[in-house]
C-alpha cells in the first residue's frame, strides 16, 4: 500500500489527537462530548426500532433528539479536527511545498477553517436567537436549540484553529 500523507507529515504536532497546548484539556473534552452524543444517538435510535417494530407505538420525541445529538456529535467532533489538523486541505500541497511555504500554507488553512468556524457560529446565533420561540416538533424543545451546536461548535473552531497558529508558531 502507498505512504499516504497523514497530517502528522505536515505538522509539529506528533502527539494526535491531542497536541500540545493551552486548550488541550478543552478538546480532550469536546471529544468526550462528541463520544457521549454519538452514544446516546445509538441509544436513542434502538428505542426508536424497539417502540416502533416491538411495541408497535413509535415514540415521537425520538427522531427530533437523535438530529440534535447527531449535530452535537457531529460539530463537537469537527472541532477537534480542526486543533489536530485533519480537517479538509490539501496535504499534496502541503507535502510539495517548500519548509517556509509550508507554514504559510499550514497557517492559511487553520485561518480559513477559524474563520468558517466564525461563520457558523454567527449565522447559527442568529438562526437560534429566530427559531427559539418555536416548539420543535415531536420534542419538548426550542427549536432554536437545533441551532446551538453550530454556535458553540463554530466557536470552537475558530478558538481551535487560532490556538494552533498562535501555540505553532511560538514553539
Amino acid at each position: 500500500m502507498a505512504n499516504v500523507p497523514h497530517a502528522t507529515d505536515s505538522t509539529p504536532s506528533e502527539d494526535l489527537p491531542f497536541a500540545a497546548g493551552p486548550l488541550r484539556g478543552l478538546a480532550k473534552l469536546t471529544l468526550a462530548l462528541a463520544a457521549v452524543a454519538l452514544v446516546l444517538l445509538a441509544l436513542v435510535e434502538a428505542w426508536q426500532v424497539f417502540t416502533r417494530y416491538v411495541l408497535d407505538a413509535p415514540a415521537g420525541w425520538t427522531e427530533p433528539v437523535a438530529v440534535l445529538l447527531l449535530k452535537i456529535a457531529l460539530l463537537a467532533g469537527a472541532a477537534v479536527g480542526v486543533r489536530n489538523e485533519t480537517h479538509f486541505r490539501f496535504a499534496l500541497g502541503m507535502q510539495a511545498a517548500s519548509p517556509a511555504w509550508r507554514r504559510r500554507l499550514r497557517a492559511t488553512a487553520l485561518l480559513a477553517a477559524g474563520a468558517i468556524g466564525v461563520v457558523f457560529a454567527g449565522w447559527g446565533a442568529s438562526l437560534m436567537i429566530a427559531a427559539w420561540p418555536v416548539k420543535a416538533a415531536g420534542a419538548d424543545l426550542s427549536s432554536g436549540l437545533y441551532y446551538l451546536p453550530f454556535v458553540v461548535g463554530g466557536a470552537l473552531f475558530a478558538l481551535f484553529a487560532l490556538e494552533r497558529v498562535l501555540f505553532d508558531s511560538a514553539h
